[in-house]
């Protein structure tokens, strides 16, 4: 992707993500090809979907195919939209305009490949009804904090099945690791998940970030570290969000952990948002498209991707008409009297990159069996923001946080809420987080602009309190 550093006459014509039918049943008809050749593929696929509300492509890491057992589907890749990338003997396929696995072609092996947190835990956590011609530690290529981890699952000729696990790298070669480099990714994990998050100033607070990334960069590498920094960032986040637990949880009962998500969205202050824009450049990010839902909205966001370490990332903040024609992603925005939705969020529960956390994690689904599962554990669904087709997306009911009274009597005091909204966010707290329940289909890649901004301002703590 390239960035979207420097002004453009139209921001929404850079990224026009369309649905990818054409591979979309290529994969359906590939998969269904290696299940029909192994009946673990499938027993898998049923309890991914009974205990985590989820679907067997959700997790697909990659897919293996040779010429000699692929019945006539690797003569089609460039047909639907793949490109070939890669050399000495193994070639992977990948498609730039969806949302579908890479495919290594004529490796060596043919089956799929699932995507995992950590391979030792959905090693031991699948349960024994699968059927698995199961491996065991000793037969894991990698060892453990390595940056890329595979194990056989099952291992049948004409289909096999394997557990991969990723930190930061996007090849299919083993890397070469030192001790020094792994031992160092455990040791910047936890200063991650400890750093520190409240400071004087918001300078302060971006400023302590980047130098921590800068540490851990220069040991294990921008991707490996950005890996590592998010993988803390879902954890902090998840503490604060019952929904979150919850369906971690139920993920963990086959030992995938988060490697379904989809992407994790940062609400910003207008003061922040160019800091907060430039630590994930930082990190390796690329800035994607950009979003304005119109003036009555009065927000808008930058989508950025790191394509390596598999993160995307939905950054939300107040905007004018005006702005969203400029470079609103890196120029400085002017302080302005009136809160938007995400402003008065940021006012009440600090920055979502420092104290606060994440506004929500979104992650694949099943759309319905994720919902009505979650249901049955006592986890409440808000109406679909999008309901198409190619794409389908729901809040859990949000998480409530408290507000501290040094927030509130700065807004009260400043004529940005009412005496009435003071009492009610001392009393009842404000909206803070939610976890996102998405099913995409057609490999779509983009988001919903309506949709996104009518939730926008359904979840303004202005409109939910008591609600």
């Amino acid at each position: 992707m390239q960035s979207t550093k420097g002004a453009v006459a139209n921001p929404q014509d850079e990224f026009v993500w369309k649905t990818q039918p054409a591979a979309a049943r290529w994969v359906t008809r590939a998969l269904a090809s290696l299940a029909a050749r192994n009946p673990v593929i499938e027993r898998l696929a049923r309890n991914l979907h009974d205990f985590t509300g989820t679907r067997l492509v959700d997790w697909i890491d990659h897919l293996a195919l040779s010429d000699a057992d692929s019945l006539g589907l690797i003569g089609e890749l460039a047909d639907i939209g793949y490109s070939q990338t890669g050399s000495n003997g193994e070639v992977a396929w990948r498609h730039p305009l969806g949302m579908f696995p890479p495919v290594i072609v004529n490796g060596g092996r043919t089956g799929i490949a699932v995507r995992c947190d950590a391979v030792e835990s959905a090693l031991f956590a699948l349960p024994p009804a699968l059927g698995l011609h199961r491996a065991d530690a000793e037969q894991i290529i990698g060892p453990r904090g390595e940056i890329y981890r595979h194990v056989v699952l099952d291992e049948r000729a004409d289909a096999e099945l394997w557990l991969v696990e990723r930190h930061g790298y996007n090849g299919f070669g083993q890397p070469s690791s030192t001790p020094a480099q792994i031992t160092a990714a455990a040791s910047h994990l936890e200063v991650f998940r400890s750093r520190q998050r409240i400071f004087e100033s918001m300078e302060e607070g971006f400023g302590h970030a980047s130098e921590l990334f800068a540490t851990a960069s220069n040991e294990v590498g921008t991707d490996w570290a950005c890996d590592l920094f998010f993988q803390a960032e879902r954890e902090y986040w998840a503490n604060r969000n019952r929904a979150g637990r919850v369906q971690y949880e139920r993920q963990n009962r086959l030992g995938l952990g988060w490697a379904n998500h989809d992407h994790h969205t940062y609400r910003s202050s207008r003061e922040a948002f160019p800091y907060l824009i430039a630590i994930l450049e930082q990190m390796g990010f690329h800035c994607r498209e950009r979003f304005y839902a119109g003036s009555e909205a009065g927000w808008g966001a930058q989508v950025i991707e790191q394509p390596q370490a598999r993160v995307v990332i939905f950054a939300d903040v107040d905007l004018s008409p005006e702005e969203v024609a400029a470079d609103f992603a890196h120029e400085p925005l002017d302080e302005r009297d009136q809160l938007g939705t995400v402003g008065l969020w940021c006012e009440l529960h600090g920055e979502a990159f420092l104290e606060a956390g994440m506004h929500h994690l979104e992650c694949q689904f099943d759309f319905d069996a994720a919902c009505n599962q979650l249901r049955r554990t006592g986890i409440e669904i808000m109406a679909p923001f999008t309901d198409f087709p190619h794409l389908r997306q729901a809040f859990t009911k949000g998480e409530i946080w408290p507000v501290e009274e040094r927030r509130i009597e700065r807004l009260l005091s400043s004529g940005r809420i009412s005496t009435e909204q003071a009492d009610r966010f001392r009393r009842e707290g404000a909206l803070g987080s939610h976890l996102e329940i998405l099913e995409r289909n057609d490999g779509y890649k983009g988001f919903n602009q309506t949709g996104i901004s009518e939730i926008i301002t359904r979840t303004d703590p202005r409109r939910s309190i008591g609600a």
